[in-house]
């Protein structure tokens, strides 16, 4: 399939893995940018070059270590209950916020929005994050538009989404956004996702009491 708009160079998402990261948040996408190697090439940046453990326990190989990452060009920066301690950890969102600062595109997945805002990554920026966690996550960052009814928010080069599977319908239409629809139909076509493309369509603001 032929694309006016992707690039001639392939984009290259580098995913944030800690100790005790949502596997869903980093496999969902990687699962929709993985069906197009030729566009996007996605590489795993850990603490250290080698196995993290998930929340769910499942060890995910990264390939750099926080030191050795090259520099970004799009990040994503996933949720789980990992994010709790490095929400107050002074070296990591110092790291985070050198190295993420330089990337063209800042994505996070469900409370990875709380790790961004706490290195002042999303100040003056409008973002979203899961509604369980909501009240948690809104209290990081100084200037920070907090949207409680939203999948996923697009603000500039910030692009933060709801909750775990939301991901995937952020994911989407990031890669309609930097690839063309086409890109993004195939991806998502390839993962038989019936995805939503409505970024307001979020029925779990409300089930969480964030809306009336």
């Amino acid at each position: 399939m032929t694309n006016p708009q992707a690039p001639s160079a392939p984009r290259r998402v580098s995913v944030v893995l800690f100790e005790g990261f949502e596997l869903l948040d980093v496999f969902g996408p990687v699962e929709l940018l993985g069906t197009v190697p030729d566009l996007v090439s996605v590489e795993l940046v850990g603490p250290d070059a080698g196995p993290v453990p998930s929340s769910q326990g499942t060890e995910v190989v990264a390939t750099a270590s926080y030191a050795s990452a090259a520099d970004p060009d799009v990040v994503l920066v996933p949720g789980g209950a990992g994010t709790r301690p490095l929400a107050v950890d002074d070296a990591f969102l110092a790291w985070l916020a050198a190295w993420a600062g330089r990337a063209r595109v800042v994505t996070s997945v469900c409370t990875g929005s709380a790790l961004l805002a706490a290195a002042g990554l999303l100040d003056g920026y409008r973002a979203t994050s899961n509604k369980r966690a909501f009240r948690w996550v809104e209290g990081h960052g100084t200037s920070v538009e907090w949207v409680a009814q939203a999948r996923w928010v697009e603000d500039r080069d910030r692009w933060t989404s709801s909750g775990v599977a939301a991901g995937m319908d952020m994911t989407a239409a990031l890669m309609a956004r930097l690839l063309g629809d086409g890109v993004a139909e195939l991806a998502t076509t390839a993962a038989e996702l019936d995805v939503h493309r409505d970024p307001s369509w979020d029925p779990f603001a409300r089930v969480h009491g964030l809306v009336d």
